[in-house]
């Protein structure tokens, strides 16, 4: 009954528009979408419509249609001289929410008729723009990763040089071309993040960009309800290759489906070192990492604020990039020195209660999530392990969970608490085939597992979450 009630509800337009613009107005995510929500009044619970043109657009639409279907069903009814005109009249009532939704996928279709040719124009000038810009151009392409990647090598090579880069994950077409409306062209570095959901994605981003350096930072399971296979995902993300010259490709030797790709003459970087740079003495805690780094003519007593001794691949690439860009042994040390946690991204935070909170929700990909465990298995105190598992994982859904499972078994965290959806049993399964020891607890949604687990927690304890689905998934 929710079902149908909420569909004729006034916040039913304003719930459609929300579920287009989180989908990224891509119908079959959005269709998929409907078909799963059982109620329309409550779909938007971490994030809120932001009424941007088109979302105006599409709202009055759907309000627009709303009002003629009510008036066209009173005309109706009102002149109606048989049983027909009746039925006719309450059938348009009846079926105003089907008639909203469709008016709200044609004007979502118009408006992408329309929006084409001025997006077009954008990107062709920024391709423009971006020809004739002097700065040195790093791209960077990969399952996962990216945007911490970008934030450091922006962080380090900013103690030298003047950088820029898009804000949050602008990694289209259309969200590069607007970046590049802004620059002043006296950057020295420009840093661009390139988004792959479909096969072509990264080789039309990095003809637009023109890379003089490339950054693959792995590949893994992270999008493949798009792209199926794992194949066509490593294709895709090393058309970045095929736009960048070999010995300035980076490739992170630590992903096996990346370094199987790797080509002779490009860059491979591990938490041990990158190009002429060799890491040692790394140790890793809540307060940060440090570590010894060196090249051979330099050595730096390496500092950084980032949690986990994965965080030295991107740490070791920036240094590697800083040098052959002309940063001294000074400016690379201040650079790393600066580096901090990003936000939501294995984001320290602590309670006044001593328990510490560990803010990974923005790590969805499986390479991350086994960083992150061996990262909370090296803490003392008690170890409380949140997640709702993982979103695009595809044909190997399963795997994938039951392998998060196995690992968390594994490294001995004590508390696990998984949020009921369709694939955390997977991780059950996981956690028991692999002889799990510690406590496993259930909540119906993030708040209400939070909030038990602020009760639950004692001074020392240390909560982590792991990723948090969308509104589209939850």
């Amino acid at each position: 009954m929710n079902h149908w009630f909420s569909r004729r509800h006034p916040r039913y337009v304003r719930s459609l528009v929300y579920m287009l613009q989180a989908s990224e107005y891509n119908i079959a995510d959005f269709f998929k979408w409907h078909e799963r929500t059982r109620d329309f009044r409550t779909v938007e619970k971490r994030k809120r419509l932001v009424f941007t043109p088109k979302a105006i657009a599409l709202f009055m639409a759907g309000w627009a249609a709303l009002g003629l279907s009510l008036i066209l069903a009173v005309l109706i009814f009102s002149n109606a001289s048989s049983f027909w005109g009746y039925l006719l009249a309450f059938a348009i009532l009846f079926e105003t929410p089907l008639i909203i939704l469709l008016t709200l996928i044609a004007a979502v279709f118009i408006l992408g008729l329309l929006q084409r040719p001025v997006e077009w124009f954008m990107v062709a000038r920024a391709r423009k723009r971006l020809a004739a810009h002097h700065g040195v151009k790093i791209a960077i392409a990969g399952s996962f990763g990216k945007t911490s990647t970008r934030e450091i090598l922006k962080t380090v090579l900013s103690e030298g040089k003047k950088v820029a880069a898009p804000a949050d994950s602008h990694n289209t077409p259309l969200g590069i071309a607007r970046f590049v409306q802004g620059l002043k062209g006296d950057e020295n570095i420009l840093i661009f993040e390139l988004g792959e959901y479909y096969p072509g994605d990264v080789r039309k981003l990095a003809r637009t960009v023109g890379p003089d350096w490339g950054i693959v930072t792995g590949v893994n399971e992270a999008h493949l309800e798009k792209f199926r296979t794992l194949e066509r995902t490593a294709d895709t993300i090393f058309e970045l290759a095929e736009n960048v010259d070999a010995t300035r490709l980076y490739v992170n030797g630590e992903s096996p489906l990346a370094l199987a790709r790797a080509k002779e003459g490009n860059i491979i970087y591990t938490r041990e070192g990158a190009g002429a740079w060799n890491v040692v003495e790394a140790r890793t805690s809540l307060s940060g990492t440090t570590f010894t780094i060196s090249d051979g003519k330099r050595t730096i007593e390496g500092t950084s604020g980032l949690l986990g001794l994965h965080m030295l691949l991107p740490l070791a690439l920036a240094a590697d990039i800083a040098s052959r860009l002309g940063l001294s042994g000074d400016e690379i040390r201040r650079g790393l020195e600066k580096t901090r946690p990003f936000a939501h991204r294995l984001q320290p935070m602590h309670w006044a209660d001593g328990v510490t909170f560990l803010d990974d929700s923005y790590n969805g990909n499986p390479d991350g999530v086994r960083a992150v465990i061996a990262f909370l298995a090296s803490l003392p105190g008690r170890k409380f392990y949140v997640t709702p598992g993982l979103v695009e994982a595809g044909p190997r859904l399963r795997e994938v969970h039951e392998q998060i499972g196995a690992q968390i078994a594994e490294a001995g965290i004590e508390k696990v608490a998984l949020i009921r959806n369709s694939v955390t049993p997977h991780v059950e399964n996981g956690l028991k085939k692999a002889g799990f020891k510690g406590d496993i607890l259930w909540y119906e949604d993030m708040p209400a597992c939070l909030s038990a687990l602020r009760a639950l927690a004692l001074p020392g304890d240390v909560i982590l979450v792991q990723n948090d689905w969308p509104d589209q998934y939850a």
